[in-house]
């Protein structure tokens, strides 16, 4: 399988398959393709692998596609950002953001990725909602904005606002810390928590969060007046 990245900020995906080679993605992700290749929905590993997608806020059903003979297909990404392919081999899985997950291919296997600190999840804006792969293959991601990657040392760590964090490494690991001081937390803007990452490990960050994006842009749309 070959791959490439075109599009600039509007990235699309195009994969070029051999006959017999596949890749799995989210039903409805699917962009074109030859007709030299074939989609199967399924369950994506059965109906608990398949609640555990609804529960993360994803489609309940995986698209199977398979080369019957050599052909394109392509995925594209639904924000302006980039796109990232990041290989996964044996005992050295990711865990992403929900929503990050755009496309894989080879023998990838994934999970709800559940925090110690269930408080993770609901505070931080990560943690509760990732899911984690693993196994041998690669996993492309969607970013939103641009991607910027970090090595964290064991015993360091980074403080990264919520929804910042598009993916980890296994390795890492995630809490929430309030932020401290009233006036910081009143007059800061930055909210009332921070979404900490320790090492050891590589991370993914985004500077485009489209929840963020969406909020600042709903400040400057109209709204209806609330008078009779």
């Amino acid at each position: 399988m070959r791959y490439k990245v075109d599009g600039d900020n509007l990235p699309v995906l195009k994969l070029s398959l051999e006959a017999g080679e596949t890749v799995d993605c989210e039903a409805g992700a699917m962009s074109w393709m030859d007709n030299e290749i074939e989609m199967q929905t399924n369950t994506g590993g059965g109906i608990g692998k398949m609640f555990g997608r609804m529960f993360t806020n994803e489609h309940a059903f995986m698209n199977r596609y398979i080369a019957h003979r050599p052909g394109e297909i392509a995925f594209s990404s639904k924000f302006p950002g980039s796109i990232r392919a990041v290989e996964i081999h044996p005992n050295e899985g990711i865990v992403i953001q929900k929503g990050s997950f755009l496309a894989c291919a080879g023998n990838i296997d994934n999970e709800v990725f559940f925090q110690k600190r269930i408080s993770s999840g609901f505070f931080g804006g990560e943690g509760f909602l990732m899911r984690h792969y693993h196994g041998d293959g690669i996993v492309f991601l969607e970013i939103d904005g641009s991607a910027h990657e970090y090595d964290i040392p064991a015993g360091d760590c980074k403080i990264v606002d919520t929804g910042y964090l598009a993916a980890m490494s296994d390795t890492c690991r995630l809490e929430v810390q309030t932020v401290k001081g009233l006036g910081n937390i009143f007059f800061g803007g930055e909210g009332l928590f921070n979404t900490v990452v320790y090492g050891p490990g590589h991370i993914i960050l985004q500077s485009m969060p489209i929840q963020s994006t969406a909020m600042q842009l709903y400040q400057y749309m109209p709204h209806p007046s609330n008078s009779n």
